[in-house]
Order: structure tokens, then C-alpha cells, then sequence
């Protein structure tokens, strides 16, 4: 089962990066509910493997193309975000004081956080693209202009799967002219 979930996890981060194309040193966010995943309610069946399994299928994905995880957090922990600490300073990010656990944060955002090198929570990031694997809904932490992205995967085990990339804002009146991004 669990490697059914971490192909599952591999293939729709293949598409968002294939179709999002992030730069080297940006961040991608990525919510989970292990408890979706595995049928049930969102914070009612939290699962530690399902998070481990998620974590590691994503890990070197984003590792092979020079990208920052953001590891988003349950409500209990006001979605906050687990990075690697030099994410953080690159991005002038303020840590906060909290270590996430399965009962406060979620068992994908804890298996982060035990699997990364340097491990800090943030509260916020702007994101170029994410995968939010549950409806933990991720959109407070993608820069301002989302476009939904329309991935094979629709799920991961019974969890609904969205997925979005971002974009520059479009400005100017009529003589504007936009290049192709």
C-alpha cells in the first residue's frame, strides 16, 4: 500500500514540476492529509507511514531539480510550513517556535521535519507551485496569481489531489504587452 502512495506522489510531483517548471532555489509547497489518503476525514486517521512515504517519493524529486520543499502544516499549527533552514534565509523567513507532531501538525509535516537536514517551521512562504494531496488547502501559501494545474493524478490513495503553478501578475491598460512566460 505504501508504495502505491508513494508512486502515486512521485507521479503528480513529476507533472506539477514538468508543467510549472521552477527555478533552482524556489520553493514548492506541498499540503497533505494522510488521513485522506487513507479514507478517511481529514485529521481523523492520521497516519506516520503515509507521511514518511509521501516525504520520501517527493524528496528526491525536488532534491534532482535544486528545490526547496515547504512542508504545509494542519490547522492546528495554523498551517504553518516546515523548510530546511537555509530556505529560510534565502527567503528571509522568521521561524517560529514549534517542532510539529503527528496529534499538532500532521504525520506528512512531521515526517518532514524529522527527515530534513536543518528544520525550521515558518508561517508563511510564497510559493511558484504546490501539490495539495487531501484539500488541506495551499493557496494561502503560492504567490498571488495561482493557475490550476489539470494533472493526470487526480488522487492519492482516496485522497483528492489539486495542483497549481503561479505567475507574474499581468499589468498595463490596452497598449500592455505581456510576453509569452
Amino acid at each position: 500500500m505504501y508504495e502505491e502512495i508513494a508512486a502515486q506522489t512521485a507521479a503528480a510531483m513529476a507533472e506539477v514540476l514538468q508543467a510549472a517548471a521552477p527555478a533552482p532555489g524556489s520553493i514548492v509547497v506541498v499540503g497533505c492529509s494522510s488521513s485522506e489518503i487513507l479514507g478517511t476525514r481529514i485529521g481523523k486517521g492520521s497516519s506516520p507511514e503515509v507521511g514518511i512515504a509521501v516525504r520520501d517519493a517527493l524528496a528526491g524529486l525536488l532534491a534532482a531539480r535544486g528545490v526547496f520543499l515547504a512542508a504545509q502544516c494542519c490547522e492546528h499549527l495554523n498551517r504553518a510550513l516546515v523548510v530546511e533552514r537555509r530556505a529560510a534565509e534565502r527567503f528571509g523567513l522568521e521561524p517560529v517556535w514549534v517542532r510539529p507532531v503527528v496529534a499538532a501538525g500532521g504525520s506528512f509535516a512531521t515526517a518532514v521535519f524529522d527527515g530534513m537536514e536543518d528544520a525550521v517551521v515558518v508561517e508563511h512562504v510564497r510559493a511558484v507551485a504546490g501539490l495539495d494531496i487531501g484539500d488541506t488547502l495551499i493557496g494561502m501559501h503560492l504567490k498571488d496569481v495561482a493557475v490550476p494545474l489539470r494533472i493526470a493524478v487526480r488522487r492519492i490513495g482516496e485522497a483528492h489531489v489539486t495542483s497549481a503553478k503561479t505567475r507574474p501578475r499581468l499589468i498595463g491598460g490596452e497598449r500592455a504587452v505581456h510576453p509569452r512566460l
